[in-house]
């Protein structure tokens, strides 16, 4: 069997944008180019890979799913080759993959990419944003060379480096008569309608909070956007729960206040994820030792409410 990077290419924009148009606008070349390869590399491997559906794209079938799997991983090590390779003389090049949890990616990409462009001045970043959930399948998968999010599980073979531990805090209409305080309590959250941040480990997270105290939420509203939340917050439907604090807020011009919580600590670690089974190569290595030198000299510290 021959296969060729190309070929391989194509297949895999085309399993991950779940269109063949979408694929080709993306590698900017023809819709019959991205076709014929996944045509080739289909009788090639004597099954099909995809489910082609009029109007609605393509999706894989449960062969393709797996054989994606081993496509992905192979163009990942390819993509570590070729960084390899142009940074033989020291200098980081290639492009880096870095999946980020996409309620967090608004506050903790630009310190890190502002400081990324003056060590790796030469290195293009790639942000694919997801679900904490998403974020680990794009590391399992090979689609990105390491993750920034919230980190519950460790994965056999994966290497976690910590960058902050924030607490949860809570946000409150500004007319609210507790936005005057230093801090608030859970009981005195209690009394206030709450709206929920409806994301998986977020929710479990902090209704486990009350819980704890043995205390019964009263949720009014969900959402699975933390800007919709602040919105909702910010227009006196109710408060919530948070952990990084926003990159606009404002104190006084946000229609909100950010308050720590009495006896609540942070119980959640967000650190860099990476697979650990091999030398990490220059280009991972340079950036996970600029996110710690970064983290050691306070880089993140404004994201915290304590």
């Amino acid at each position: 069997m021959h296969y060729t990077l190309k070929q391989l290419t194509y297949v895999e924009a085309a399993a991950r944008l779940g269109s063949i148009a979408n694929a080709a606008a993306e590698l900017a070349i023809s819709n019959s180019s991205i076709a014929a390869a996944i045509d080739g590399f289909e009788e090639t491997l004597g099954y099909e890979i995809f489910v082609r559906t009029p109007a609605k794209g393509i999706a894989l079938t449960p062969r393709g799913s797996d054989a994606m799997l081993v496509i992905r991983r192979l163009l990942h090590r390819l993509r570590h080759f070729d960084a390899e390779m142009q940074s033989l003389d020291g200098t980081a090049r290639g492009r880096l993959r870095i999946a980020c949890y996409s309620t967090a990616a608004p506050a903790v990409l630009p310190p890190i990419l502002r400081s990324m462009t003056e060590v790796m001045p030469e290195v293009a970043i790639t942000v694919l944003e997801g679900t904490m959930k998403q974020v680990q399948e794009f590391i399992e998968t090979g689609e990105a060379d390491l993750a920034l999010s919230y980190i519950n599980d460790i994965a056999p073979g994966q290497v976690l480096e910590p960058l902050f531990c924030p607490p949860p805090y809570a946000l409150v209409p500004a007319t609210d008569p507790i936005a005057g305080s230093a801090r608030t309590t859970l009981a005195e959250l209690l009394t206030r309608p709450f709206i929920m941040l409806d994301l998986a480990g977020a929710r479990e997270t902090y209704a486990a909070l009350f819980e704890s105290e043995d205390l019964a939420l009263n949720i009014v509203h969900t959402t699975r956007s933390s800007e919709i939340l602040r919105a909702l917050v910010a227009s006196g439907f109710g408060v919530g729960l948070l952990n990084i604090r926003p990159f606009d807020y404002r104190a006084g011009e946000s229609g909100y206040r950010v308050l720590p919580i009495e006896g609540v600590k942070a119980s959640e670690v967000f650190g860099i994820l990476r697979p650990g089974s091999a030398r990490p190569p220059l280009i991972v290595q340079t950036f996970v030792e600029n996110c710690i030198a970064l983290r050691d000299a306070g880089g993140f510290d404004h994201l915290l409410v304590k």
